[in-house]
């Protein structure tokens, strides 16, 4: 206790020391104070009172300018002139003015004035444990070998405590560890050093490092500490060999694994550190060329790479050395052997062989013919290598197993018909049981080789050909077509005329081209002689044995304009036709004169009449009905009119050449009395007979327009039922004498035709040679069939003479 208040004392007062010197020499004083003070004193403290300790008026001090004059610590201190005490001039830190000096002085010079006095004044700074010891370096790194021997000595770097005396650096301490201890070593003015000694040998394989802490004590009560890591590095010897991770190793790789694929990766480890400690990994020195072309191996990561192609069709296993090795001075190598084992995939896909093949099959060859032996392959094993093989199932063949595995007869399994099918292009597919499984698939084409099992067949059945009259013989005028299925000779068509005996005087003057099918004529056709006839063809081919066929050829002859009109009334004589026709003088307009018939053998537009007056002698008396030959009077006969008239009468057809006639009428005109009594009987019978003309005209013309509706309504109902009847059907039409028209329509097959012509009869029949007239009329719903041959005909309209109605025929 008394200590303490001791030491307060000497902190808060002054030692006064005084030396005072007079000079009596311009008055001057000097005089000497030293005071002591604690560092660490706060700004304002007070130092000591320099003009009571120099026993100067306080009262005088601003008046003589009391001031602290130039010293090396004037800025750490100040006087008051009021009461000349000397102040702390900021924070006062002892190791800021003296670092490490020792004791730590202050002079200040204090000056007064009128008289002038000098005084000099020391402040001794007295330390205090404010400080820590503190090393340089936070932390120490400090690398032994592990050769090193125990007493070993490792020099550390001493810390450092800015206090003096008791509070600086007093000792060390380390922390716990068996295998060094810290012995300390002063050296004066370095303070204490620490030094470090190695008690144990090292191993690294063992201890790596080791971490100590060392501790710097001061003297201060309580002492401060400071402290510094040490981080002990034990360097490494190659005295360990590399080790493998695994005692054996074993691989199973897929073949046909892609070039570059790392497979898997080789471990080893070694104690050793640096240079000592990194392994190198290489092919063993035992490996072969051919394995090196397949694997490789990484140096640094130890990875196996494949380096070639893997087929385990060609090896299913290899054992290679992979070498490890260090990169110490004196290198350490280990070597171990790696089973590698090569694992099948479905990577072929199956072959497929055709043997005794038959490319040409007969089309008559029973069911269960062999065509082919097939065989099939696969080169991978087990599951991958099993085979199955397939065909389409539209086709009439099938694959039959045989009793030697993977192999297969190809066999038909129906009737083959080369009319329909001539070649089949069969597609092989064989498969295996990998997964995925693999397919491949082989292509061969099997022709079915003809069988003459086909009979000709004609383009159409019947044939109808139209042959215009007066054609010139010898030339062609139409030919047959017959084609065969077959082919080759079985196809090879010949033609000939049908005649089985039964006379037909037809096929006389008809011939035909056995290699062509032109038929020819060897005389010239009269169509008013002939109309129609038919014959028959037969086709053969030149198969053994031949087949053939017949059809059934209608030819029907078109009319020519080649008949002259013949004049009927008046009758001719001495090759001209000339008639005399009496009428009385009062006979009114319109009487009937007489009436002009003419006839034509031809048909149509040929035998179409048209009448006209050439000459008369007086063009208002008489009149000339163009259609029907009817003279009549335009007027009534007057006294100057002459008694005798002659009238030129042109009769001619309307064939593209038209061909005509002429007849003469001479009209006398009488007085009434005298024509009474011959031509009263005369006239009346004449009426009488006009009007049964009349009746019968109007009974024909009802009947004709009858049968034609009813005509009309059959035809419908026959094209409706599309009827394949080649029977001829008959519709008949009433007919009249003289030029009056007269048909007779009638169906054969596809076709319709009609059959004009003079004097034919109701109920008529169509026979072969008959001087009838025959147009036909084509079928509209067959005419783009292209099924029917026949001619073109450009008559379109039929019209009689003597008929008062005009027909028109659309064909």
């Amino acid at each position: 206790m008394g200590q303490k208040r001791h030491d307060q004392w000497l902190e808060r007062h002054v030692k006064i020391i005084f030396v005072v010197v007079s000079l009596v020499f311009g008055r001057t004083v000097w005089a000497q104070i030293r005071y002591a003070i604690s560092e660490e004193q706060k700004d304002g403290a007070a130092v000591g009172n320099v003009a009571k300790d120099l026993g100067i008026d306080h009262r005088t001090l601003k008046e003589r300018g009391f001031r602290i004059v130039s010293t090396s610590g004037e800025s750490m201190f100040s006087v008051n002139q009021n009461d000349g005490v000397l102040y702390v001039n900021g924070k006062l830190d002892r190791e800021e003015v003296c670092e490490r000096s020792t004791p730590c002085l202050i002079n200040l010079k204090i000056a007064l004035e009128n008289p002038l006095e000098i005084h000099y004044v020391t402040v001794d700074v007295i330390d205090v444990n404010d400080h820590a010891p503190r090393f340089p370096d936070q932390e120490k790194h400090l690398e032994i070998s592990e050769t090193v021997l125990p007493g070993a000595r490792f020099q550390l770097q001493a810390a450092r405590d800015p206090d003096s005396g008791s509070n600086s650096v007093q000792t060390y301490r380390l922390s716990h560890t068996d295998y060094f201890r810290i012995e300390i070593k002063d050296r004066d003015e370095d303070g204490k050093v620490p030094i470090l000694i190695l008690q144990k040998p090292l191993d690294r394989e063992i201890t790596k490092g080791m971490k100590l802490q060392l501790t710097a004590l001061d003297g201060g009560r309580p002492p401060k500490s400071g402290t510094m890591d040490i981080r002990i590095d034990v360097l490494d010897i190659n005295d360990n060999a590399p080790v493998f991770t695994k005692e054996a190793y074993t691989v199973i790789l897929n073949e046909n694994t892609p070039v570059g694929t790392t497979i898997f990766r080789v471990n080893a480890t070694d104690l050793d550190e640096g240079q000592n400690g990194e392994i190198v990994y290489s092919l063993g020195r035992d490996v072969t060329d051919k394995l090196r072309k397949l694997f490789n191996v990484n140096p640094i990561t130890g990875e196996i790479v494949v380096t070639g192609l893997l087929d385990f069709e060609v090896k299913d296993k290899y054992e290679i050395d992979i070498q490890a090795s260090d990169k110490g001075t004196v290198p350490l190598t280990t070597d171990k052997s790696i089973i590698i084992k090569i694992a099948d995939v479905n990577d072929n896909a199956p072959q497929i062989e055709v043997t005794s093949f038959s490319s040409a099959v007969p089309e008559d060859s029973k069911p269960g013919t062999t065509v082919a032996l097939i065989s099939v392959s696969d080169l991978d094993s087990d599951i991958n290598g099993r085979v199955t093989c397939s065909l389409p199932e539209d086709i009439p063949f099938k694959l039959m197993p045989s009793s030697q595995e993977n192999t297969y007869s190809l066999v038909t399994t129906s009737s083959l018909d080369r009319e329909t099918i001539s070649r089949y292009d069969i597609t092989l597919e064989a498969k295996d049981a990998g997964q995925p499984p693999l397919s491949s698939v082989k292509s061969i084409t099997v022709w079915v080789s003809d069988v003459n099992d086909n009979s000709p067949e004609f383009s159409f059945s019947p044939y109808a050909f139209y042959v215009i009259e007066n054609n010139v013989p010898g030339k062609s005028l139409f030919s047959v077509s017959a084609s065969d299925k077959d082919i080759g000779e079985n196809s090879v068509v010949s033609y000939q005329i049908w005649r089985d005996g039964v006379e037909n005087k037809y096929t006389s003057f008809i011939n035909i081209n056995s290699e062509n099918g032109e038929i020819y004529a060897l005389k010239s056709f009269d169509f008013e002689t002939l109309k129609t006839f038919q014959f028959q063809v037969v086709a053969s081919d030149s198969g053994s044995p031949s087949l053939s066929s017949n059809v059934t050829v209608n030819v029907f002859i078109l009319d020519q304009n080649d008949n002259v009109p013949v004049i009927l009334y008046p009758v001719s004589a001495n090759g001209s036709a000339e008639g005399v026709e009496e009428i009385p003088r009062n006979v009114n307009a319109g009487h009937l004169v007489t009436k002009v018939r003419a006839y034509d053998a031809d048909i149509g537009y040929n035998g179409w009449l048209l009448f006209s007056l050439q000459e008369v002698s007086e063009h208002s008396l008489f009149g000339l009905d163009r259609y029907t030959g009817q003279i009549r009077t335009l007027r009534s006969f007057t006294e100057t009119d002459e008694a005798q008239h002659k009238l030129l009468i042109l009769v001619k057809d309307n064939g593209n050449v038209s061909l005509s006639a002429t007849a003469t009428v001479i009209v006398k005109v009488v007085e009434p009395k005298e024509a009474f009594a011959a031509s009263d009987v005369k006239n009346a019978v004449k009426d009488e007979e006009e009007n049964d003309v009349t009746f019968y005209l109007i009974i024909t013309l009802g009947s004709v327009s009858v049968l034609f509706v009813i005509s009309i309504i059959v035809l419908i109902v026959m094209q409706c039922s599309k009827s394949t009847d080649y029977s001829s059907k008959y519709l008949q039409d009433t007919n009249y004498d003289g030029t009056l028209c007269h048909s007779i329509q009638y169906r054969s097959g596809d076709k319709r035709y009609m059959l004009v012509g003079p004097r034919m009869s109701i109920g008529s029949t169509i026979a072969p040679g008959s001087n009838r007239n025959t147009l036909v009329i084509p079928d509209r719903r067959r005419r783009d069939s292209g099924e029917v041959r026949n001619f073109k005909v450009s008559q379109d309209v039929s019209i009689c003479l003597s008929c008062s109605v005009v027909k028109n025929i659309s064909f």
